[in-house]
């Protein structure tokens, strides 16, 4: 009888450890997870010396499929790129991480080098959707405008 509990008592301490070890490998993928970037630049563009565009994919913190995009213009300081104006293009959380972080996720960005310099922007919605419809901005002064 007392070989009986000494085997049923290490079942049990086996079992608990067992499970504290799934448990602390759960708890990692779960941080493994939350250490997915949350930024992406998906598209940079330099205009002569005076502005560089960029186009930054912001990853949702409350939906995990779900993204923003930035806009950031930079003019040149003391010889350094110095971010001037950011804009957000489209709604917040408005787009979809995946396919805006994946292959062919800008359908256009363009731009001239003149003052005010004219933006466009059409980005992947989905690939079964298509392109958003264009956005458009006017860079003058380091600052940015909707058109």
């Amino acid at each position: 009888m007392n070989s009986t509990r000494t085997r049923r008592g290490t079942a049990a301490a086996l079992t608990v450890l067992l499970a504290a070890a799934l448990g602390a490998a759960g708890a990692g993928a779960s941080n493994a997870d939350s250490a997915a970037p949350k930024t992406r630049q998906i598209a940079s563009s330099v205009l002569g010396s005076d502005y560089k565009i960029t186009l930054t994919a912001l990853r949702s913190t409350e939906d995990e499929y779900a993204a923003s995009v930035r806009l950031q213009v930079y003019t040149r300081s003391a010889g350094a790129w110095k971010e001037s104006d950011r804009a957000t293009v489209g709604d917040m959380d408005g787009w979809f991480w995946y396919p805006l972080t994946g292959k062919g996720a800008v359908c256009q960005l363009s731009t001239a080098s003149t003052e005010p310099a004219p933006l466009t922007v059409s980005l992947l919605l989905t690939p079964s959707l298509g392109c958003s419809d264009p956005a458009h901005f006017v860079v003058k002064q380091g600052r940015i405008y909707a058109d």
